[in-house]
């Protein structure tokens, strides 16, 4: 498994926990940054990490600002992407059985290292269940093909 992780400033410093946390478990991390806490534009990053994505060279990420909402609204603008802003477990569980999430979005003023290890834990121990499910993440797909 393949992960790749980016926040804005607001979001740096559990990025840094959080790629250190998932090393920790033996899962490969591909860091699109920022590198500092200096401020930046959240599109980039969820740019960067979204093409990774699309270009299967990670298998899913972890985007991170200060709320999560810049992030989700950001990286859900990318085709194939499904990013989830999970603030609890039972949200990044879900996001994965029922929504296919991709993208895992962390809001880095709201929650602490420890709730985002956990909501992290949910979201790499749950996989997507399919059956009914399977028709509506297909009704997604079809939305993005609209122009």
């Amino acid at each position: 498994m393949k992960f790749a992780i980016g926040s804005d400033h607001a979001g740096y410093e559990l990025k840094e926990q959080l790629k250190k946390y998932l090393i920790s478990k033996n899962i490969e991390v591909l860091d699109v940054g920022t590198n500092t806490p200096v401020s930046v534009d959240y599109p980039d990053y969820a740019e960067k990490l979204g093409k990774l994505i699309q270009e299967n060279k990670v298998d899913f990420g972890i985007l991170i600002c200060g709320t999560g909402i810049g992030m989700s609204i950001a990286a859900n603008k990318m085709k194939g992407i499904r990013a989830a802003l999970c603030l609890i477990p039972e949200m990044a569980a879900l996001s994965r059985k029922h929504n296919n999430a991709n993208v895992l979005v962390l809001p880095g003023r709201l929650v602490g290292y420890e709730l985002a290890t956990w909501i992290l834990d949910a979201f790499l121990n749950s996989s997507f269940e399919g059956g009914r499910h399977e028709r509506r993440i297909n009704k997604i797909k079809s939305l993005e093909e609209r122009k």
